[in-house]
Order: C-alpha cells, then sequence, then structure tokens
C-alpha cells in the first residue's frame, strides 16, 4: 500500500478535495449500477467520504464496507460514519488492497479514487478487486494521470520542468490513470469503458492546497531541478493572474469501469 512519506495526505487534506470531485464521485457510484440490497466495497476509502454518500444508494437492506490500510483513517470513518447514523450497514476495516481479507465473489460492486497512483502494484489490487466482485459485478476505478497536469503562465519552460518534477515526486504511481484501461483489459473485464475527467483550478490559493505545491516545490529546490529564480518567476506570473482573476491550471483524471464475466 502506499508509503506515508510519498504522496501521502490526511484526513484534511481529503475534506479539502472532496469538494472538487463531488460530480466525479458520484459518476463513479452511477457506474456501478448500484441497487438496494447490494453488498458494496470501496478500496482505499480513507476517513468514509464515499462510504457514507453510499449508504443510501445501497439502503439498510445492503452493505457497504470501506477498507484502508490507515488504522487511523478507519477510526475516523467509523467516527463519521456513526455520527450519520449509517452503522448498522455501513462499516470499516484496515486492510491492505493488494490482499483483501473477503471471499471470492462477495460483493456485487467494487470501486475505488486516486488509489491507485499511491501503489507499487496496482495490477495486483485491481486483481484482488476482481477476485471479491461477484460473477456480472462492475468495478469502477477514478485515478489521477499527473503528467497532464499545466498550468498557465508565460514562463513556459519553466513550468515544464515544475511540471515534470511535480508528476515524477507526487506519488509511486503518478500516471496511474493512463494505466487503467489497459490494466481492465488486461484483468479481462467485460464492457470496459472509459471516460476522461478534466479538473480545472481557478483559485490559486485552492490549487496550491490542493496540489501540496509548498511541499513539492521545497522538494524541487533543494533537487536543482527548478532554481531558485524560475520559482520566482513563476509565482510572480501565478500571483499575478490570481490578482488578475485569471489564473488556469488544470489535470485530468480518467474513470474505466468493467463488468466481471
Amino acid at each position: 500500500m502506499a508509503s506515508q512519506h510519498k504522496g501521502y495526505v490526511d484526513a484534511t487534506y481529503l475534506d479539502a478535495v472532496q469538494e472538487l470531485l463531488t460530480d466525479l464521485k458520484r459518476l463513479t457510484y452511477e457506474r456501478m449500477r448500484l441497487q438496494p440490497g447490494h453488498e458494496v466495497l470501496d478500496v482505499g476509502c480513507g476517513p468514509g467520504t464515499d462510504t457514507i454518500r453510499l449508504a443510501p444508494w445501497v439502503g439498510t437492506s445492503g452493505q457497504v464496507i470501506g477498507v484502508d490500510h490507515d488504522a487511523d483513517m478507519i477510526a475516523e470513518a467509523e467516527k463519521r460514519s456513526q455520527k450519520a447514523g449509517v452503522t448498522a450497514w455501513v462499516t470499516h476495516e484496515q486492510a491492505d488492497a493488494t490482499a483483501l481479507p473477503f471471499a471470492a465473489d462477495h460483493f456485487d460492486a467494487c470501486r475505488c479514487e486516486r488509489l491507485f497512483e499511491h501503489l507499487l502494484d496496482p495490477a495486483k489490487a485491481l486483481s484482488e478487486m476482481a477476485r471479491v466482485t461477484r460473477p456480472g459485478g462492475w468495478i469502477v476505478v477514478l485515478d489521477a494521470d499527473w503528467g497532464s497536469l499545466s498550468i498557465d503562465t508565460s514562463e513556459i519552460e519553466s513550468e515544464r520542468h515544475y511540471a515534470r518534477f511535480f508528476a515524477a515526486h507526487m506519488a509511486h504511481n503518478p500516471y496511474s490513470g493512463r494505466q487503467l484501461y489497459r490494466l481492465f483489459k488486461q484483468q479481462g473485464l467485460a464492457e470496459v469503458s472509459v471516460q476522461m475527467c478534466g479538473v480545472p483550478f481557478t483559485d490559486y490559493a485552492y490549487a496550491r492546497q490542493v496540489m501540496l505545491m509548498d511541499r513539492f516545490e521545497r522538494e524541487a529546490g533543494v533537487s536543482g531541478v527548478v532554481s531558485a529564480q524560475d520559482l520566482e518567476r513563476l509565482h510572480a506570473c501565478w500571483e499575478q493572474a490570481d490578482a488578475d482573476g485569471v489564473f488556469f491550471a488544470s489535470m485530468s483524471m480518467i474513470l474505466v469501469s468493467g463488468r466481471k464475466p
């Protein structure tokens, strides 16, 4: 599972990001073709952001289970599900995505979001998701392609160095989104569909928060890939764009779904 040193984020960060991804999250729910009474698994559930939202999709006759490698995330998810009044059918367990503690053909559907970018072996995680999903059930993954990051500026060459360094250091597997179609096909899943999902940023402060720019700029400076002078010029451009109300950045997320034969 993910290292807590490279790309690791806490529940506060995930809360800040969820508003940005609300529409995309709903797409993943829809792609699972959920019905009342279904049992569904959320892999890499974090603090229960999606497990709690999935509760009304399956109803009290169904079950939602979230798993995460981080014990603190599981504790927070349990606390939030209790507050939301859904603990009767929404539960959370600490588990490794590459060795799920469930029997084969157990769940009606399975999802994960922004998890594969942190995994050293995403193919194994997808294999486990397929194993625990019942035949005919849907598997849905939404993940980032950090290689698509682009931040508008006149300092194009410096921005390209910046974006490439950022992508390489964001997570263990920063190009995970572009790999999903191949992984789903190699897994032998049926009716595989792909949707490109652009994520725009027009608020500079929010972009810096969500993309952890302070952290990665420090690392870029230490490595020497982006000089202090280049960073100063980039900051000046972005701050001016923000002041003028024209700051813009974007990156792509890829949503892939497939049915277990």
